[in-house]
Protein backbone atom coordinates (compact mmCIF):
# COMPACT_ATOMS: atom_id res chain seq x y z
CA UNK A 1 0.00 0.00 0.00
CA UNK A 2 1.11 3.68 -0.88
CA UNK A 3 -0.13 6.62 0.16
CA UNK A 4 -2.03 8.50 -2.22
CA UNK A 5 -0.69 11.87 -3.83
CA UNK A 6 -3.65 14.00 -2.62
CA UNK A 7 -2.74 12.33 0.91
CA UNK A 8 0.62 12.66 1.06
CA UNK A 9 0.07 16.55 -0.56
CA UNK A 10 -2.01 17.49 2.63
CA UNK A 11 0.12 15.43 5.28
CA UNK A 12 3.12 17.49 4.10
CA UNK A 13 0.96 20.78 4.68
CA UNK A 14 0.65 19.48 8.43
CA UNK A 15 3.76 18.84 8.60
CA UNK A 16 5.58 22.38 7.11
CA UNK A 17 2.50 24.85 7.95
CA UNK A 18 1.72 26.74 10.84
CA UNK A 19 0.98 23.69 13.67
CA UNK A 20 2.18 23.06 17.41
CA UNK A 21 5.35 20.67 17.36
CA UNK A 22 2.74 18.18 19.16
CA UNK A 23 0.61 17.82 16.72
CA UNK A 24 3.78 17.75 14.10
CA UNK A 25 5.71 14.77 16.19
CA UNK A 26 2.34 12.71 16.09
CA UNK A 27 2.12 13.00 12.41
CA UNK A 28 5.65 12.39 12.12
CA UNK A 29 5.89 8.73 14.58
CA UNK A 30 3.10 7.69 12.16
CA UNK A 31 5.31 8.09 9.08
CA UNK A 32 8.22 6.39 10.64
CA UNK A 33 6.47 3.57 11.55
CA UNK A 34 5.05 3.80 8.28
CA UNK A 35 1.23 3.68 9.44
CA UNK A 36 -0.21 4.03 5.85
CA UNK A 37 -3.81 3.07 6.96
CA UNK A 38 -3.85 5.11 9.86
CA UNK A 39 -2.22 8.12 7.89
CA UNK A 40 -4.58 7.92 5.05
CA UNK A 41 -7.49 7.43 7.47
CA UNK A 42 -6.26 10.37 9.27
CA UNK A 43 -5.71 12.71 5.71
CA UNK A 44 -7.29 11.57 3.02
CA UNK A 45 -9.98 13.39 3.06
CA UNK A 46 -11.36 17.11 5.38
CA UNK A 47 -14.32 15.93 8.08
CA UNK A 48 -17.37 17.05 6.57
CA UNK A 49 -20.95 18.09 8.28
CA UNK A 50 -22.89 14.99 8.65
CA UNK A 51 -26.31 14.43 10.23
CA UNK A 52 -24.95 15.65 13.46
CA UNK A 53 -21.99 18.20 12.27
CA UNK A 54 -18.49 17.34 12.96
CA UNK A 55 -17.97 14.31 14.39
CA UNK A 56 -14.79 11.71 14.43
CA UNK A 57 -11.77 10.05 16.07
CA UNK A 58 -9.40 12.72 17.82
CA UNK A 59 -6.05 13.23 16.96
CA UNK A 60 -3.70 15.02 14.05
CA UNK A 61 -4.78 15.26 10.91
CA UNK A 62 -7.58 16.61 8.51
CA UNK A 63 -10.31 13.78 9.45
CA UNK A 64 -9.60 13.87 12.94
CA UNK A 65 -11.08 15.97 15.26
CA UNK A 66 -8.29 18.32 16.95
CA UNK A 67 -7.27 21.98 17.52
CA UNK A 68 -6.98 22.70 13.72
CA UNK A 69 -10.15 20.93 12.43
CA UNK A 70 -12.19 22.48 15.49
CA UNK A 71 -10.66 25.79 14.43
CA UNK A 72 -11.11 25.67 10.73
CA UNK A 73 -15.16 24.85 11.15
CA UNK A 74 -15.72 27.73 13.36
CA UNK A 75 -13.56 29.95 11.14
CA UNK A 76 -16.02 28.78 8.57
CA UNK A 77 -19.02 29.30 10.65
CA UNK A 78 -18.03 32.98 11.58
CA UNK A 79 -17.39 33.43 7.79
CA UNK A 80 -20.88 32.58 7.00
CA UNK A 81 -22.25 34.41 9.72
CA UNK A 82 -20.73 37.67 8.86
CA UNK A 83 -21.87 37.35 5.65
CA UNK A 84 -25.41 36.31 6.18
CA UNK A 85 -26.09 39.15 9.02
CA UNK A 86 -23.75 42.13 7.92
CA UNK A 87 -23.66 45.27 10.20
CA UNK A 88 -25.50 43.58 12.89
CA UNK A 89 -24.33 42.46 16.19
CA UNK A 90 -24.04 38.91 16.09
CA UNK A 91 -24.11 36.86 19.21
CA UNK A 92 -23.53 33.11 19.72
CA UNK A 93 -23.73 30.19 22.33
CA UNK A 94 -21.41 27.58 23.28
CA UNK A 95 -21.45 24.24 25.41
CA UNK A 96 -20.12 21.16 25.83
CA UNK A 97 -20.52 17.78 27.45
CA UNK A 98 -18.51 15.74 29.76
CA UNK A 99 -16.24 13.84 26.96
CA UNK A 100 -12.27 14.33 27.25
CA UNK A 101 -10.97 17.20 25.55
CA UNK A 102 -14.41 19.00 24.93
CA UNK A 103 -13.99 21.40 26.78
CA UNK A 104 -10.64 22.54 24.95
CA UNK A 105 -12.36 21.84 22.35
CA UNK A 106 -15.32 24.14 23.48
CA UNK A 107 -12.34 27.04 24.50
CA UNK A 108 -10.90 27.21 21.08
CA UNK A 109 -14.28 27.44 19.52
CA UNK A 110 -14.90 30.65 21.79
CA UNK A 111 -11.46 31.85 21.23
CA UNK A 112 -12.38 31.66 17.05
CA UNK A 113 -15.80 33.66 17.33
CA UNK A 114 -14.04 36.13 19.91
CA UNK A 115 -11.48 37.19 17.50
CA UNK A 116 -14.08 37.48 14.75
CA UNK A 117 -15.99 40.19 16.37
CA UNK A 118 -18.58 38.02 17.60
CA UNK A 119 -20.01 37.78 21.17
CA UNK A 120 -20.34 34.70 22.81
CA UNK A 121 -22.46 33.05 25.64
CA UNK A 122 -20.26 30.73 27.05
CA UNK A 123 -21.75 28.27 29.47
CA UNK A 124 -18.97 27.99 31.99
CA UNK A 125 -19.46 24.23 33.09
CA UNK A 126 -20.71 20.96 31.33
CA UNK A 127 -24.46 20.86 30.21
CA UNK A 128 -26.91 19.21 27.95
CA UNK A 129 -27.02 19.85 24.10
CA UNK A 130 -30.70 20.54 24.17
CA UNK A 131 -30.02 23.50 26.83
CA UNK A 132 -27.41 24.76 24.11
CA UNK A 133 -30.52 25.26 21.82
CA UNK A 134 -32.80 26.99 24.09
CA UNK A 135 -30.18 29.33 24.91
CA UNK A 136 -29.48 30.31 21.21
CA UNK A 137 -33.27 30.94 21.24
CA UNK A 138 -33.65 32.80 24.33
CA UNK A 139 -30.39 34.61 23.90
CA UNK A 140 -31.21 35.65 20.80
CA UNK A 141 -28.53 34.26 19.10
CA UNK A 142 -27.72 33.64 15.22
CA UNK A 143 -25.87 30.42 16.23
CA UNK A 144 -24.35 27.95 18.54
CA UNK A 145 -22.06 25.07 18.83
CA UNK A 146 -22.37 22.30 21.08
CA UNK A 147 -18.97 20.26 21.44
CA UNK A 148 -20.09 16.05 22.06
CA UNK A 149 -19.91 13.11 19.95
CA UNK A 150 -23.16 12.33 21.88
CA UNK A 151 -22.81 7.97 22.55
CA UNK A 152 -19.76 7.29 20.53
CA UNK A 153 -16.92 5.56 21.92
CA UNK A 154 -14.94 7.72 24.26
CA UNK A 155 -11.50 7.95 20.90
CA UNK A 156 -14.71 10.06 19.67
CA UNK A 157 -15.33 14.41 19.68
CA UNK A 158 -17.34 16.57 17.71
CA UNK A 159 -19.20 20.24 17.05
CA UNK A 160 -22.63 20.39 16.52
CA UNK A 161 -23.40 23.83 14.53
CA UNK A 162 -26.66 25.31 15.23
CA UNK A 163 -28.47 28.08 13.15
CA UNK A 164 -30.82 31.14 14.72
CA UNK A 165 -33.66 28.51 15.34
CA UNK A 166 -32.08 26.55 17.55
CA UNK A 167 -32.35 24.00 15.10
CA UNK A 168 -28.98 22.46 13.17
CA UNK A 169 -28.55 23.51 9.66
CA UNK A 170 -30.03 22.07 7.38
CA UNK A 171 -29.88 22.86 3.47
CA UNK A 172 -29.44 25.36 2.05
CA UNK A 173 -27.20 26.89 4.97
CA UNK A 174 -25.35 23.77 5.99
CA UNK A 175 -23.92 23.27 2.52
CA UNK A 176 -23.11 27.56 2.98
CA UNK A 177 -20.92 26.56 5.96
CA UNK A 178 -19.35 24.19 4.39
CA UNK A 179 -18.46 25.53 1.78
CA UNK A 180 -16.73 28.80 3.53
CA UNK A 181 -14.95 25.94 5.75
CA UNK A 182 -13.98 24.44 2.13
CA UNK A 183 -12.62 27.92 0.88
CA UNK A 184 -10.29 28.05 4.02
CA UNK A 185 -6.97 26.66 2.69
CA UNK A 186 -4.46 27.35 5.36
CA UNK A 187 -4.34 26.94 8.70
CA UNK A 188 -3.23 30.71 8.94
CA UNK A 189 -6.98 32.24 7.94
CA UNK A 190 -8.01 30.94 11.08
CA UNK A 191 -8.01 33.86 13.85
CA UNK A 192 -7.07 31.89 17.05
CA UNK A 193 -6.69 34.80 19.01
CA UNK A 194 -8.78 35.29 22.03
CA UNK A 195 -10.68 38.62 22.42
CA UNK A 196 -11.80 38.12 26.07
CA UNK A 197 -14.24 41.22 26.28
CA UNK A 198 -16.48 38.84 23.60
CA UNK A 199 -16.86 36.12 25.80
CA UNK A 200 -19.64 36.39 28.71
CA UNK A 201 -19.90 33.15 31.12
CA UNK A 202 -23.84 32.23 31.38
CA UNK A 203 -24.87 28.85 33.54
CA UNK A 204 -27.37 28.47 36.29
CA UNK A 205 -29.66 31.55 35.40
CA UNK A 206 -30.52 30.01 31.74
CA UNK A 207 -30.65 25.95 33.71
CA UNK A 208 -33.80 27.95 35.84
CA UNK A 209 -35.07 29.42 33.41
CA UNK A 210 -35.45 26.16 31.03
CA UNK A 211 -35.97 24.50 34.19
CA UNK A 212 -39.44 26.39 34.52
CA UNK A 213 -40.42 26.83 31.14
CA UNK A 214 -40.12 22.80 31.18
CA UNK A 215 -41.92 22.28 33.95
CA UNK A 216 -44.75 24.75 32.34
CA UNK A 217 -45.62 22.00 29.77
CA UNK A 218 -46.75 19.34 32.47
CA UNK A 219 -49.68 18.02 31.53
CA UNK A 220 -50.47 15.83 34.74
CA UNK A 221 -49.45 17.92 37.57
CA UNK A 222 -52.37 16.09 39.51
CA UNK A 223 -51.90 12.12 38.88
CA UNK A 224 -47.90 13.55 39.42
CA UNK A 225 -48.78 14.83 42.90
CA UNK A 226 -50.75 11.64 44.09
CA UNK A 227 -47.82 9.60 42.84
CA UNK A 228 -45.30 11.57 43.54
CA UNK A 229 -43.41 8.89 45.30
CA UNK A 230 -43.16 6.97 42.05
CA UNK A 231 -39.44 5.32 43.19
CA UNK A 232 -37.58 6.33 39.74
CA UNK A 233 -33.38 5.30 39.18
CA UNK A 234 -31.57 7.79 37.44
CA UNK A 235 -28.18 7.22 36.00
CA UNK A 236 -26.34 10.00 33.87
CA UNK A 237 -23.99 7.63 32.07
CA UNK A 238 -20.94 9.80 32.84
CA UNK A 239 -21.87 12.94 31.16
CA UNK A 240 -24.13 16.36 31.35
CA UNK A 241 -27.75 14.73 32.45
CA UNK A 242 -26.64 14.68 36.15
CA UNK A 243 -26.93 19.03 35.79
CA UNK A 244 -30.55 19.05 35.12
CA UNK A 245 -32.32 15.96 35.30
CA UNK A 246 -32.77 15.33 38.64
CA UNK A 247 -33.48 19.44 39.03
CA UNK A 248 -36.22 18.77 36.28
CA UNK A 249 -37.65 15.78 37.95
CA UNK A 250 -37.77 17.47 41.38
CA UNK A 251 -39.30 20.42 39.81
CA UNK A 252 -42.14 17.98 38.19
CA UNK A 253 -42.49 17.35 41.32
CA UNK A 254 -41.13 13.67 41.90
CA UNK A 255 -39.50 13.24 45.46
CA UNK A 256 -38.40 9.33 45.27
CA UNK A 257 -35.38 9.96 42.78
CA UNK A 258 -32.14 7.08 42.88
CA UNK A 259 -29.52 8.15 41.16
CA UNK A 260 -26.50 5.32 40.22
CA UNK A 261 -23.91 6.90 42.07
CA UNK A 262 -20.97 5.02 40.27
CA UNK A 263 -22.24 6.84 36.95
CA UNK A 264 -23.17 10.38 38.62
CA UNK A 265 -19.81 12.10 38.17
CA UNK A 266 -19.22 12.91 34.75
CA UNK A 267 -15.79 11.60 32.66
CA UNK A 268 -15.10 11.19 29.11
CA UNK A 269 -13.52 7.78 29.92
CA UNK A 270 -16.63 6.54 30.62
CA UNK A 271 -15.50 3.87 33.07
CA UNK A 272 -18.48 1.85 33.90
CA UNK A 273 -19.78 1.12 30.70
CA UNK A 274 -18.32 -0.18 26.74
CA UNK A 275 -20.38 2.32 24.91
CA UNK A 276 -22.20 5.19 26.53
CA UNK A 277 -25.16 4.58 24.70
CA UNK A 278 -28.69 4.09 26.76
CA UNK A 279 -29.59 2.09 23.80
CA UNK A 280 -27.28 -0.47 24.77
CA UNK A 281 -28.47 -3.04 27.69
CA UNK A 282 -24.77 -3.35 28.69
CA UNK A 283 -25.08 0.42 29.91
CA UNK A 284 -27.77 0.28 31.91
CA UNK A 285 -26.82 -2.75 34.18
CA UNK A 286 -25.95 -0.55 36.79
CA UNK A 287 -29.14 1.06 36.44
CA UNK A 288 -31.07 -2.53 36.54
CA UNK A 289 -29.52 -3.58 39.66
CA UNK A 290 -29.98 -0.28 41.27
CA UNK A 291 -33.90 -0.97 40.34
CA UNK A 292 -34.01 -4.52 41.20
CA UNK A 293 -32.54 -3.58 44.49
CA UNK A 294 -34.86 -0.90 45.04
CA UNK A 295 -37.90 -2.65 43.54
CA UNK A 296 -38.17 0.89 41.38
CA UNK A 297 -41.45 1.99 39.00
CA UNK A 298 -39.10 3.01 36.46
CA UNK A 299 -35.31 3.36 34.99
CA UNK A 300 -33.90 6.21 32.99
CA UNK A 301 -30.42 6.91 31.43
CA UNK A 302 -29.45 9.80 29.13
CA UNK A 303 -26.05 9.74 26.81
CA UNK A 304 -23.42 11.72 27.60
CA UNK A 305 -24.94 15.16 26.17
CA UNK A 306 -28.39 14.46 27.31
CA UNK A 307 -30.27 14.59 24.10
CA UNK A 308 -31.19 11.20 24.19
CA UNK A 309 -32.98 8.68 26.85
CA UNK A 310 -33.10 4.87 27.63
CA UNK A 311 -35.82 3.59 30.08
CA UNK A 312 -36.65 0.17 31.57
CA UNK A 313 -39.68 -0.67 33.22
CA UNK A 314 -41.10 -3.89 34.95
CA UNK A 315 -43.11 -6.51 32.97
CA UNK A 316 -45.97 -8.18 34.26
CA UNK A 317 -43.30 -11.15 35.47
CA UNK A 318 -41.97 -8.76 37.78
CA UNK A 319 -38.71 -8.40 35.19
CA UNK A 320 -37.05 -5.53 34.26
CA UNK A 321 -37.61 -4.74 30.47
CA UNK A 322 -35.66 -2.25 28.25
CA UNK A 323 -38.39 -0.44 25.42
CA UNK A 324 -36.64 0.25 22.84
CA UNK A 325 -36.59 4.21 21.20
CA UNK A 326 -39.65 2.93 18.88
CA UNK A 327 -42.16 1.93 22.17
CA UNK A 328 -41.03 4.85 24.49
CA UNK A 329 -41.33 6.96 21.43
CA UNK A 330 -45.07 5.42 20.36
CA UNK A 331 -45.62 5.47 24.22
CA UNK A 332 -44.98 8.85 24.73
CA UNK A 333 -47.55 10.77 21.74
CA UNK A 334 -50.25 7.94 22.69
CA UNK A 335 -50.07 9.46 26.44
CA UNK A 336 -49.57 13.52 25.27
CA UNK A 337 -52.48 12.85 23.04
CA UNK A 338 -54.62 10.89 25.59
CA UNK A 339 -53.85 13.57 28.16
CA UNK A 340 -54.26 16.47 25.55
CA UNK A 341 -57.56 14.75 24.71
CA UNK A 342 -58.66 14.15 28.12
CA UNK A 343 -58.14 18.06 28.73
CA UNK A 344 -60.08 19.23 25.97
CA UNK A 345 -57.28 20.51 24.56
CA UNK A 346 -57.27 19.24 21.05
CA UNK A 347 -58.84 21.85 18.92
CA UNK A 348 -57.26 20.93 15.85
CA UNK A 349 -54.03 23.09 15.91
CA UNK A 350 -51.82 20.54 16.92
CA UNK A 351 -49.79 18.43 15.14
CA UNK A 352 -47.10 15.78 15.92
CA UNK A 353 -43.37 14.61 14.17
CA UNK A 354 -41.51 11.28 13.25
CA UNK A 355 -38.68 10.34 10.91
CA UNK A 356 -39.27 8.07 8.21
CA UNK A 357 -37.78 4.69 9.91
CA UNK A 358 -39.22 5.76 12.95
CA UNK A 359 -42.74 3.10 14.02
CA UNK A 360 -45.62 4.24 11.56
CA UNK A 361 -47.75 3.07 14.38
CA UNK A 362 -47.43 6.86 15.87
CA UNK A 363 -49.35 7.81 12.83
CA UNK A 364 -52.27 5.42 13.32
CA UNK A 365 -52.44 7.04 16.70
CA UNK A 366 -52.12 10.59 15.36
CA UNK A 367 -54.99 10.00 12.83
CA UNK A 368 -57.51 8.05 15.50
CA UNK A 369 -56.67 11.16 17.31
CA UNK A 370 -56.93 13.55 14.46
CA UNK A 371 -54.02 15.12 15.21
CA UNK A 372 -52.12 16.29 11.87
CA UNK A 373 -49.02 14.23 11.44
CA UNK A 374 -45.73 14.85 9.44
CA UNK A 375 -42.64 12.36 8.58
CA UNK A 376 -39.20 13.74 8.08
CA UNK A 377 -35.82 12.34 6.93
CA UNK A 378 -33.37 10.84 9.39
CA UNK A 379 -32.08 12.91 11.58
CA UNK A 380 -33.59 15.41 14.27
CA UNK A 381 -32.65 19.12 12.35
CA UNK A 382 -34.97 17.84 9.72
CA UNK A 383 -37.99 17.79 12.76
CA UNK A 384 -36.80 21.27 13.81
CA UNK A 385 -36.82 22.58 10.23
CA UNK A 386 -40.21 21.72 10.36
CA UNK A 387 -40.67 23.56 13.48
CA UNK A 388 -39.96 26.44 12.75
CA UNK A 389 -41.79 26.56 9.41
CA UNK A 390 -44.85 25.83 11.35
CA UNK A 391 -43.97 28.12 14.51
CA UNK A 392 -46.91 30.44 15.19
CA UNK A 393 -49.43 28.77 12.71
CA UNK A 394 -49.61 25.31 14.65
CA UNK A 395 -48.97 23.98 17.72
CA UNK A 396 -46.46 20.78 18.36
CA UNK A 397 -47.36 18.66 21.02
CA UNK A 398 -44.24 16.25 20.35
CA UNK A 399 -42.02 13.97 18.45
CA UNK A 400 -38.77 11.97 18.28
CA UNK A 401 -36.77 9.25 16.36
CA UNK A 402 -36.28 5.81 16.93
CA UNK A 403 -32.72 6.23 17.97
CA UNK A 404 -33.95 7.35 21.33
CA UNK A 405 -34.38 10.81 20.79
CA UNK A 406 -37.94 13.25 21.78
CA UNK A 407 -38.95 16.24 22.19
CA UNK A 408 -42.01 17.45 24.14
CA UNK A 409 -43.11 21.21 23.42
CA UNK A 410 -41.48 24.53 20.98
CA UNK A 411 -39.09 25.58 23.59
CA UNK A 412 -36.02 23.86 21.29
CA UNK A 413 -35.24 22.94 18.70
CA UNK A 414 -33.47 19.29 18.81
CA UNK A 415 -34.05 16.04 20.57
CA UNK A 416 -34.06 16.69 24.98
CA UNK A 417 -33.58 14.11 27.12
CA UNK A 418 -34.15 16.59 29.88
CA UNK A 419 -37.87 17.17 29.10
CA UNK A 420 -38.33 13.30 27.92
CA UNK A 421 -37.30 12.20 30.91
CA UNK A 422 -39.85 14.82 32.88
CA UNK A 423 -42.74 13.08 30.37
CA UNK A 424 -41.52 9.74 30.74
CA UNK A 425 -42.29 10.33 34.42
CA UNK A 426 -45.21 12.02 34.19
CA UNK A 427 -47.32 9.75 31.93
CA UNK A 428 -46.10 6.40 34.27
CA UNK A 429 -47.39 8.33 36.95
CA UNK A 430 -50.97 9.25 35.04
CA UNK A 431 -50.95 5.55 33.86
CA UNK A 432 -49.97 4.16 37.81
CA UNK A 433 -52.80 6.54 38.80
CA UNK A 434 -55.10 4.59 36.64
CA UNK A 435 -54.57 1.71 38.20
CA UNK A 436 -52.14 0.32 35.22
CA UNK A 437 -48.36 0.06 34.64
CA UNK A 438 -46.23 1.56 31.62
CA UNK A 439 -45.99 -1.83 30.33
CA UNK A 440 -49.45 -2.38 30.52
CA UNK A 441 -49.94 1.20 28.47
CA UNK A 442 -47.64 -0.26 25.86
CA UNK A 443 -49.98 -3.49 25.59
CA UNK A 444 -53.10 -1.65 25.63
CA UNK A 445 -51.86 0.64 22.41
CA UNK A 446 -51.32 -2.45 20.68
CA UNK A 447 -53.98 -3.93 21.02
CA UNK A 448 -56.17 -1.25 19.60
CA UNK A 449 -53.69 -0.26 17.51
CA UNK A 450 -52.01 -3.44 15.97
CA UNK A 451 -48.37 -4.86 17.66
CA UNK A 452 -45.97 -2.98 15.55
CA UNK A 453 -41.96 -4.45 15.63
CA UNK A 454 -38.77 -3.08 14.36
CA UNK A 455 -35.30 -4.22 14.95
CA UNK A 456 -31.98 -1.92 13.42
CA UNK A 457 -29.41 -3.72 12.09
CA UNK A 458 -25.93 -2.25 11.41
CA UNK A 459 -23.36 -3.54 9.61
CA UNK A 460 -19.88 -1.23 10.58
CA UNK A 461 -17.35 -0.33 7.47
CA UNK A 462 -14.13 1.53 8.76
CA UNK A 463 -12.04 3.84 7.12
CA UNK A 464 -11.90 4.43 3.09
CA UNK A 465 -12.56 1.23 2.05
CA UNK A 466 -15.27 0.94 3.96
CA UNK A 467 -16.70 4.16 2.83
CA UNK A 468 -16.77 2.49 -0.67
CA UNK A 469 -17.85 -0.53 0.30
CA UNK A 470 -21.08 0.68 1.67
CA UNK A 471 -21.42 3.28 -1.47
CA UNK A 472 -21.75 -0.35 -3.68
CA UNK A 473 -24.52 -1.67 -0.81
CA UNK A 474 -26.21 0.89 -2.02
CA UNK A 475 -25.88 1.16 -5.49
CA UNK A 476 -26.60 -2.95 -5.64
CA UNK A 477 -30.21 -2.30 -3.50
CA UNK A 478 -30.90 0.52 -5.87
CA UNK A 479 -30.32 -0.94 -9.48
CA UNK A 480 -31.81 -4.22 -8.60
CA UNK A 481 -33.68 -4.17 -5.65
CA UNK A 482 -35.20 -7.03 -3.94
CA UNK A 483 -38.16 -9.34 -5.07
CA UNK A 484 -39.56 -10.27 -1.59
CA UNK A 485 -39.01 -9.99 1.96
CA UNK A 486 -39.74 -12.16 4.61
CA UNK A 487 -42.10 -14.16 2.21
CA UNK A 488 -44.17 -10.97 0.98
CA UNK A 489 -43.78 -9.46 -2.52
CA UNK A 490 -41.96 -5.77 -2.47
CA UNK A 491 -44.77 -3.24 -3.56
CA UNK A 492 -43.01 -0.33 -3.61
CA UNK A 493 -39.47 1.24 -3.90
CA UNK A 494 -39.31 4.96 -2.26
CA UNK A 495 -35.90 6.45 -3.33
CA UNK A 496 -35.09 9.35 -1.25
CA UNK A 497 -32.04 10.55 -3.29
CA UNK A 498 -33.56 10.41 -6.53
CA UNK A 499 -36.51 11.80 -5.05
CA UNK A 500 -39.13 9.18 -6.52
CA UNK A 501 -41.20 6.25 -5.10
CA UNK A 502 -41.59 3.41 -7.53
CA UNK A 503 -44.71 0.71 -7.83
CA UNK A 504 -42.43 -2.35 -8.78
CA UNK A 505 -45.28 -3.99 -10.22
CA UNK A 506 -46.45 -0.76 -12.90
CA UNK A 507 -43.59 0.56 -13.03
CA UNK A 508 -45.32 3.90 -12.19
CA UNK A 509 -43.38 6.64 -10.51
CA UNK A 510 -44.41 9.34 -7.74
CA UNK A 511 -42.28 12.24 -6.80
CA UNK A 512 -41.38 12.19 -3.19
CA UNK A 513 -41.55 15.39 -1.52
CA UNK A 514 -38.63 15.43 0.39
CA UNK A 515 -34.64 17.27 0.22
CA UNK A 516 -32.07 14.81 -1.41
CA UNK A 517 -31.24 12.06 1.20
CA UNK A 518 -28.99 8.67 0.71
CA UNK A 519 -31.97 6.76 1.93
CA UNK A 520 -33.45 3.53 0.26
CA UNK A 521 -37.12 1.79 1.18
CA UNK A 522 -38.45 -1.34 0.89
CA UNK A 523 -42.61 -1.61 1.58
CA UNK A 524 -44.29 -5.01 1.30
CA UNK A 525 -47.74 -5.98 0.02
CA UNK A 526 -48.24 -6.64 4.16
CA UNK A 527 -46.73 -3.37 5.38
CA UNK A 528 -43.45 -4.27 6.33
CA UNK A 529 -41.01 -1.83 5.97
CA UNK A 530 -37.27 -1.70 5.64
CA UNK A 531 -35.06 1.47 5.04
CA UNK A 532 -31.17 0.97 4.17
CA UNK A 533 -29.28 4.18 5.06
CA UNK A 534 -25.16 4.92 5.08
CA UNK A 535 -24.71 6.71 8.78
CA UNK A 536 -24.01 9.90 8.50
CA UNK A 537 -21.80 10.43 11.91
CA UNK A 538 -20.67 6.66 12.01
CA UNK A 539 -18.79 4.22 9.16
CA UNK A 540 -22.09 1.92 9.28
CA UNK A 541 -24.72 1.03 6.92
CA UNK A 542 -28.35 1.49 9.02
CA UNK A 543 -31.16 -1.43 8.01
CA UNK A 544 -34.39 -0.52 9.95
CA UNK A 545 -37.18 -3.26 9.73
CA UNK A 546 -40.51 -2.71 10.85
CA UNK A 547 -42.76 -5.41 10.94
CA UNK A 548 -46.91 -5.81 12.13
CA UNK A 549 -49.55 -7.74 12.76
CA UNK A 550 -52.58 -7.45 14.88
CA UNK A 551 -52.54 -8.10 18.24
CA UNK A 552 -56.10 -9.78 19.86
CA UNK A 553 -55.59 -9.57 23.36
CA UNK A 554 -52.48 -8.69 25.71
CA UNK A 555 -52.25 -12.40 26.43
CA UNK A 556 -51.02 -12.74 23.06
CA UNK A 557 -48.21 -10.19 23.11
CA UNK A 558 -45.75 -12.81 23.66
CA UNK A 559 -46.77 -15.45 21.16
CA UNK A 560 -47.44 -12.86 18.44
CA UNK A 561 -43.94 -10.86 19.24
CA UNK A 562 -41.88 -14.11 18.44
CA UNK A 563 -43.51 -14.39 14.89
CA UNK A 564 -42.83 -10.91 13.97
CA UNK A 565 -39.52 -11.28 15.22
CA UNK A 566 -39.04 -14.36 13.14
CA UNK A 567 -40.43 -12.52 10.12
CA UNK A 568 -37.77 -10.11 11.00
CA UNK A 569 -35.11 -12.40 10.60
CA UNK A 570 -36.30 -13.55 7.17
CA UNK A 571 -36.14 -10.63 5.45
CA UNK A 572 -32.80 -9.81 7.10
CA UNK A 573 -32.34 -12.84 5.27
CA UNK A 574 -33.55 -11.80 2.00
CA UNK A 575 -31.41 -9.17 1.93
CA UNK A 576 -28.49 -10.37 3.08
CA UNK A 577 -27.56 -8.23 5.18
Amino acid sequence: MQLEAATLSTINQWLNGNYDSKTKEEIQQLLDKEALTELTDSFYRSLEFGTGGLRGIMGAGSNRINKYTIGTATQGLCNYLINKYPNEKIKVAIAHDSRNNSDYFAGITADVFSANGIHVYFFKELRPTPELSFAIRELGCKSGVMLTASHNPKEYNGYKAYGADGGQFTSPDDTMVMDEVAKIKSIDEVKFNRIAENIELIGEEIDQLYLDKITELSVSPEAIARQKDLKIVYSPIHGTGITLVPQALAQFGFTNLTLVEEQSTPDGNFPTVVYPNPEEKEALTLALKKAEDIDADLVLATDPDADRVGIAVKNNDGQFVLLNGNQTGSLLINYLLSAWEEKGKLDGDQYIVKTIVTTNIIEEIAKKKNVTFYNTLTGFKFIGQLMTSLEGKKTFIGGGEESYGYLIGELVRDKDAVVSCAFIAEMTAFYKDKGSSLYNAMLDMYVEYGLYKEELVSITKKGKTGAEEIKAMMEKFRSNPPATLGGAKVALLKDYELGFETNLSTGEKTKLDFPKSDVLQFITEDGSIVSARPSGTEPKIKFYCSVNAPLKDKESFKATDALLGDKIKAVMKDLEA
